[in-house]
């Protein structure tokens, strides 16, 4: 089933809420409203022309997702993608790995690159202002405002709504978001000669999925908090991997710890993931030019969330120009790292293995269902099969199918 227009992607439950296509539209036209589900979804305030319904569903990242292209010289690994190099990586800065959400490698590359006067503003995200549960697109043009912007946020974020704005301001800026995101990123790159010109870098993280609204609203209800007294919602930070706070306007604070935010099963809360993140065959940010998870200390093979003060990342070069920005932030004092191997990232991030072998059969499965699916293209969908095994993969085929069928895709518009 052909998608025609955004509704659609919204529908079928393949949008991902990353704003580009208000970005692409402008906010007359497209405005991201949270939805009655609890994530961000485009609102269409006017019928738009076909020529641009047509330029926001050509770099909408749930109608298609373009992998990597082999790169000379590059190693390209069946499940983790091209890897130019691989380290541990920390700011240099102590207060910056202090307050990050893990060693803060990718506030400091954005630093670098911002300080260096190789960007004029950073792209990311921050905790709103005005409302602490959610999440706010975020233009820094200073070192204040990127290291404002330095703690994961686990929910609704739309980075891309100021894209073009920028683009038609002459602005040179880097993109700092999830891998969906960057894979929008590079879907305008591949459209627009000036996105390739004035977008010289874009750094990611590994992706668990977006959770909507309602989980931190559950977990701020857990503590008997209503959301109008929240004067602070922290997912991760300042420590490592930090406490999930919620704050309030007269001074309490509860805390919950990393293992049981997200793996205890006795939680009040449910990790609610949208469903395009099920479908997703890239939460590891492939197409970026850097990766930079956690590089998480390892006990009988397992990872460890205990709590620490030194965080660690994974950096995780993915171009020649990601390794030659890690190299020169190494360099210039802004990033320091430690040797790290490719069995130890296979260890550390296991739990990728699942959603990374059965996106393929999962997409396709949609298909079946008869519902419009994500095209998947150069993400080595029968390599990536052939590691899942026959079982699993026609089990992920056959559940997301039914699944479809049931509706389970379908979403409301906002």
């Amino acid at each position: 089933m052909a998608i025609r227009d955004l509704e659609t992607v919204v529908r079928s439950g393949l949008c991902t809420g990353c704003g580009i296509c208000e970005s692409v539209a402008g906010r007359d036209a497209v405005e991201m409203r949270v939805s009655p589900i609890g994530q961000l979804r485009p609102l269409v305030r006017r019928p738009l022309s076909p020529a641009v319904e047509q330029r926001a569903l050509a770099v909408c990242p749930g109608v298609e997702v373009v992998g990597p292209a082999q790169q000379p010289g590059i190693r390209m690994s069946p499940i983790w993608g091209p890897i130019a190099s691989l380290q541990r990586g920390w700011s240099a800065e102590p207060q910056v790995r202090w307050r990050a959400a893990a060693g803060g490698a990718m506030t400091a590359l954005g630093l670098y690159l911002l300080e260096s006067g190789r960007v004029d503003a950073i792209l990311h995200v921050r905790a709103s202002d005005s409302d602490p549960l959610q999440t706010d697109a975020q233009v820094s043009r200073t070192r204040e405002e990127v290291i404002g912007g330095a703690q994961s946020r686990y929910g609704p974020a739309a980075p891309l709504v100021h894209v073009h704005r920028l683009l038609d301001e002459g602005i040179r800026f880097a993109v700092l978001a999830k891998p969906c995101d960057i894979s929008a990123i590079r879907a305008l790159q591949r459209a627009e000669a000036r996105a390739r010109d004035q977008i010289p870098a874009c750094l990611t993280i590994f992706c668990g999925g977006v959770p909507s609204l309602r989980m931190a609203d559950a977990i701020v209800r857990h503590h008997g908090v209503t959301p109008d007294e929240v004067t602070l919602f922290r997912f991760r930070g300042e420590g490592w991997p930090g406490p999930m706070r919620t704050g309030t306007a007269d001074g309490r604070t509860y805390d919950v710890s990393y293992d049981n935010a997200w793996y205890d099963p006795s939680a009040t809360w449910t990790y609610d993931m949208q469903f395009r993140c099920k479908v997703c065959p890239d939460a590891i940010g492939e197409v970026a030019d850097v990766s930079c998870p956690d590089g998480w200390v390892m006990k009988d093979g397992k990872p460890l969330h205990d709590e620490g003060p030194d965080g660690v990342n994974l950096v995780i070069a993915r171009t020649d120009a990601g390794r030659l920005l890690v190299d020169a932030a190494v360099r210039d004092g802004y990033l320091e790292t430690a040797p790290c191997s490719h069995d130890e990232l296979d260890l550390m991030h296991r739990d990728h293995y699942p959603r990374k072998t059965s996106a393929p059969a999962r997409a396709l499965g949609m298909r079946l269902g008869g519902a419009p699916n994500l095209r998947i293209r150069r993400y080595r969908a029968l390599t990536v099969a052939r590691r899942a095994g026959l079982r699993r993969t026609i089990n992920a085929l056959l559940g997301s199918a039914r699944r479809t069928r049931r509706g389970a895709n379908r979403e409301p518009l906002p």
